[in-house]
């Protein structure tokens, strides 16, 4: 009798245990995953997402790239979003309900908690054009001397932009480079290199990465240390998500991935 008990239980436990591994399974059969990344992610993002599908091929992956401010405001009027990864800490501050209040003053909250870290980091650099340096700029210092006739910049409510201005407000000289009119502001990070790549300007403040993808620029300066916050590309899931499983298990593949820098492209306005 006590065997046949054993037996049955041991059955009923066979039968749990392959029901729990179909239904993770069937968990993920047909999910779709919308993720919404800064577009100089692209090209790693849609190469990961083809790693990905080999480990996880119930799960598809649909991308919505474009600048962090434009993916921001999707979601907060309502866009379907399971993932968000940004250019910048600003962008997904303003979503996350413990972020600083002075960042976040609309209390958004569409960040899931537990769930956000930080998956890439850049630098912010002064590029010239290249073999035409004739004044020799070399520093950021340069921009306020008679070495620069204009210095492109991004516009102050994109990341770049906002790089170059707390750069140059850590250097005290902001204000100072403001009043000189010597400023060519640019609507993305893109515009500022090719401002810089035709020669109409003397220089620029661009990320590194976009300096690499260049043939026409050279580096002739990064920032000082210290001059402004750390470069970072955070990723979260969204409270919104409706495949929260799902969801996880991508974070957790990218979390364990190491993205090189040089795989961030120019293309993200930010």
């Amino acid at each position: 009798m006590k065997s046949i008990k054993k037996a049955m239980l041991t059955f009923a436990a066979a039968v749990f245990c392959f029901s729990a591994v179909s239904g993770a399974s069937a968990a993920f059969a047909g999910s779709e995953l919308t993720v919404f990344a800064a577009a100089s992610l692209t090209e790693s993002l849609n190469q990961i997402a083809g790693q990905y599908k080999k480990v996880a091929p119930d799960i598809d992956i649909a991308f919505n790239f474009d600048s962090s401010g434009t993916l921001k405001t999707q979601i907060e009027q309502g866009a379907c979003c399971d993932i968000f990864i940004s250019a910048a800490q600003k962008q997904m501050d303003q979503l996350d309900i413990t972020a600083d209040p002075k960042v976040n003053p609309k209390k958004l909250d569409f960040v899931l908690q537990g769930t956000r870290f930080n998956l890439v980091s850049n630098k912010v650099v002064m590029v010239v054009p290249k073999r035409r340096n004739p004044k020799g700029i070399s520093d950021f210092k340069d921009a306020v001397t008679d070495k620069v006739s204009l210095i492109a910049i991004g516009n102050a409510d994109v990341p770049v932009g906002q790089y170059a201005e707390e750069i140059y407000k850590n250097l005290g000289l902001w204000d100072r480079l403001k009043s000189m009119n010597k400023i060519s502001y640019a609507s993305n990070v893109k515009e500022v290199l090719a401002q810089v790549e035709s020669g109409s300007v003397d220089c620029g403040i661009v990320y590194s990465t976009d300096a690499a993808t260049s043939r026409g620029v050279v580096v002739a300066a990064e920032a000082p240390k210290g001059s402004h916050k750390p470069v970072v590309y955070p990723a979260a899931i969204l409270k919104i998500t409706k495949n929260e499983a799902a969801a996880r298990a991508f974070m957790g593949y990218l979390s364990k991935r190491q993205i090189p820098r040089t795989w961030i492209t120019s293309r993200d306005p930010g």
